[in-house]
């Protein structure tokens, strides 16, 4: 089964930037998608990048440009680098896999907390 754990979340100042890591328990690229969520208080959860087991990358409108998908297919990995944080950008950030290409996001990880704060 499947498992996905993410790290990396923490407490930023305005501007700052982090790299949230999401380790997978089996070879990422037998996985035909993978996506970066987040989900803030009192909001719907929101996909905001994805990459495919052959490298193909999307990301949301909203953070195009100051988000950045990637994976590490030694360390089967899936990272997303945050730049710029605004405290607009405190959330839960949850890593999950679209196992079968079929846009059904399960399993997703426990999640890392992402605070922006001067």
């Amino acid at each position: 089964q499947l498992q996905l754990i993410e790290s990396g979340g923490g407490l930023v100042q305005p501007g700052g930037s982090l790299r949230l890591s999401c380790a997978a328990s089996k070879d990422v690229t037998s996985i035909r998608r993978m996506g970066w969520f987040r989900q803030a208080p009192g909001k719907q959860r929101e996909l905001l990048a994805s990459i495919t087991y052959d490298g193909t990358i999307r990301y949301a409108d909203s953070v195009r440009g100051r988000f950045t998908i990637a994976r590490d297919t030694l360390k089967n990995t899936v990272q997303l680098l945050i730049n710029n944080l605004s405290p607009e950008d405190t959330a839960v950030y949850s890593c999950a896999a679209d196992q079968y290409g079929l846009g059904i996001y399960d399993p997703f990880g426990q999640g890392t907390q992402v605070t922006v704060s001067s």
